[in-house]
Order: structure tokens, then C-alpha cells, then sequence
């Protein structure tokens, strides 16, 4: 099942590079340019393929995968089905500090990863406010960071909305608050692939011993585990990668809360085998939800290069096939 995941992930991605606004492309061509690699001396797709598409579907790939396997990660850690990436406040903070670098003009200043690491810092924080108001006498208790996650999201999505009414830019704002892979810089896509490479890894890692942990915190503390330093490093891990996620492209909903829930249902509960499901699912999704994006809303309405923000492609369609996939499992 894996392999098959992985195979139509690659498939779609393929897809992804020939379907444009103004010229498609059959997958061999696409693969020709691909392998022949970027030349200027070579016909306009070439430069089309590797300047234009590739940047997109490549965060595509890469931002489905870290919020699959974060969602999958912090649904065993937190043992509640309805946990995502954005559970603990990270994606309100991330998408605090991005919103904040593009109002004041500081991406200006600081390049590519101006907003990246504005959302990576704000991140970082937020997590840090919501693990100490949920400690009490030195425990950070899973169902308290629970519920002050939801309190800090709700007061960040407060403070973002005033970021947005106040600010002089609120176009690009509102744009990148809703999901937007189409302005991905080539340094962007390098931290992105780092962060998901290193991410994914030390969240696969810790697969054995989330097993133990979804069982409940007492079970695992029997059977030898130390939850406190697993809970740390899920969440600093999964922190990271969301953060930087949303930090590139803003906020994606849905798709790491979703993609956990079909990788189960196809893999079973075991998350050694699940986790890496929800990295797969989670890219192949995404780009399939950019591929809506990009083209669906032009021909549905006939207006040339309409697109719409990736973001809310996800929210539209996770949101129902969620409350299917629950009503199927009873």
C-alpha cells in the first residue's frame, strides 16, 4: 500500500508540472524535460517545467508531507482523532510572524526566508506559551496542552485579524493567510525539504513509541517509556516543521487532519506503517488539491488564470470527506 501511495503521488506530481493556466503538457514531455534537465537552448516548456511549475509542486509535496505526518504524529500523542498540526496554536503563531514580516516590509529586507522565519520564530513561541500554561507542578498534562492550544489559536487568530485590518497590505496578507503555493522561491523549497527530510525521520523514529503511547500515558510508563521526553520531542519536531510550513505558504487546513484518518483506515492503527502513510497521503492530496486550485475554478467559470488560494481547496473538500469517512466508520 505504501508503494502505492508513493506511486501516485509521483503520478499526480507529474500531472501537476504539465497542467498550467495557459499551456498543458502530456506527462512524457514533462518527463523529457525533466531528465534532460534545465537548458535554455531547449523549447519554452523547459524553462516553463523548471522556472515556473516545478517550485509549486514541489512545496505541494513537500507541505502535504510534513502536515500529514505531523497530524498523524500528534494524533497518537494527544490520543484525540480530531488532533492536527495546528492543534497546539503553531499555525496561528507561524502565520502571526509571516503576517507580520509582510506587513512591516521586512521580507523586503530579508529576502526568500524573511517569511519563513518570522513564522518559524512566532511558532516556536507560541508553543513555548501553550506548554507553560498547561504545566502545572512541573507536568505538562496531554489533555490541558490540549485545551491551551485551542485558547492561544483562538487569541492569535484575534491578534492575526487585527495584523490584517491594521496593516497596508492586506491583499498579500489575506492571500498568504489562506494558503498560497504559487510565489514559492526556490530557498524556500531547499528549508522546506530539509525540514521535512530531518522532521520525517525523527517523527518515524519515534513510531514504536507512539504505539505504546496512543495505549495512554500510564500504559507507556509501564512498559519502560519515558512520555515526558517522547511528548518533548513530538512537539518541538512537529512545532518546527509547521511552522516553517506555514511560514512559506501560510495556513493549509484540513489536510493534516484528514490524511492521519485515510492512512489509518488503509493501513491500520499500527503507526509505523501509518505515519509514513500520512506523509505520502498528505502529499499527494495537496497536490491534488493545487491542481483544483489552479485549474478548476478557471474552467468551471471560463475565465483565463483564475485560481484560487490552495487553502481553501482543502477546507472545502476535507471537511466533507471527513464526516464521510467518520460516518462509514460508524
Amino acid at each position: 500500500m505504501l508503494a502505492v501511495l508513493a506511486l501516485a503521488a509521483v503520478i499526480v506530481f507529474v500531472v501537476h508540472l504539465g497542467v498550467g493556466s495557459y499551456a498543458w503538457y502530456s506527462p512524457g514531455q514533462v518527463l523529457a524535460e525533466l531528465f534532460h534537465g534545465p537548458d535554455a537552448s531547449r523549447p519554452a516548456i523547459n524553462a516553463i517545467v523548471w522556472d515556473i511549475r516545478l517550485q509549486r509542486a514541489l512545496a505541494a509535496v513537500l507541505v502535504g508531507g510534513i502536515l500529514g505526518g505531523v497530524g498523524s504524529a500528534f494524533q497518537a500523542l494527544l490520543r484525540n482523532p480530531l488532533a492536527e498540526p495546528y492543534i497546539v496554536g503553531v499555525s496561528s503563531g507561524a502565520a502571526v510572524g509571516g503576517a507580520l514580516v509582510i506587513v512591516l516590509g521586512l521580507d523586503a529586507t530579508l529576502g526568500e526566508m524573511g517569511v519563513t522565519g518570522g513564522g518559524l520564530v512566532t511558532g516556536m513561541l507560541s508553543l513555548m506559551l501553550v506548554v507553560a500554561l498547561s504545566r502545572r507542578r512541573g507536568v505538562v498534562s496531554v489533555n490541558t496542552l490540549l485545551l491551551a492550544g485551542v485558547v492561544v489559536g483562538t487569541l492569535l487568530s484575534a491578534v492575526l485579524a487585527m495584523v490584517l485590518y491594521m496593516g497596508q497590505r492586506q491583499a498579500e496578507v489575506l492571500s498568504f493567510l489562506l494558503g498560497d503555493l504559487s510565489h514559492t522561491m526556490p530557498g524556500q523549497n531547499v528549508a522546506l525539504f530539509a525540514t521535512f527530510v530531518v522532521g520525517s525521520a525523527l517523527l518515524m523514529g519515534q513510531s514504536r513509541r507512539l504505539n505504546a503511547f496512543a495505549l495512554g500515558e500510564d500504559t507507556a510508563q509501564r512498559l519502560g517509556l519515558h512520555t515526558a521526553k517522547l511528548m518533548w520531542a513530538i512537539l518541538l519536531t512537529g512545532t518546527a516543521m509547521v511552522a516553517a510550513s506555514v511560514g512559506t505558504v501560510g495556513i493549509i487546513g484540513f489536510l493534516g487532519l484528514a490524511a492521519p484518518h485515510i492512512s489509518r483506515r488503509l493501513l491500520g492503527v499500527d503507526w509505523r506503517w501509518s505515519l509514513p502513510g500520512s506523509i505520502l497521503l498528505g502529499s499527494l492530496l495537496l497536490v491534488v488539491a493545487d491542481l483544483i486550485a489552479q485549474r478548476g475554478f478557471s474552467m468551471a467559470t471560463g475565465i483565463v488564470g483564475l485560481e484560487m488560494p490552495v487553502g481553501v481547496v482543502t477546507a472545502l473538500l476535507g471537511a466533507p470527506s471527513l464526516l464521510i469517512l467518520i460516518r462509514r466508520a460508524g
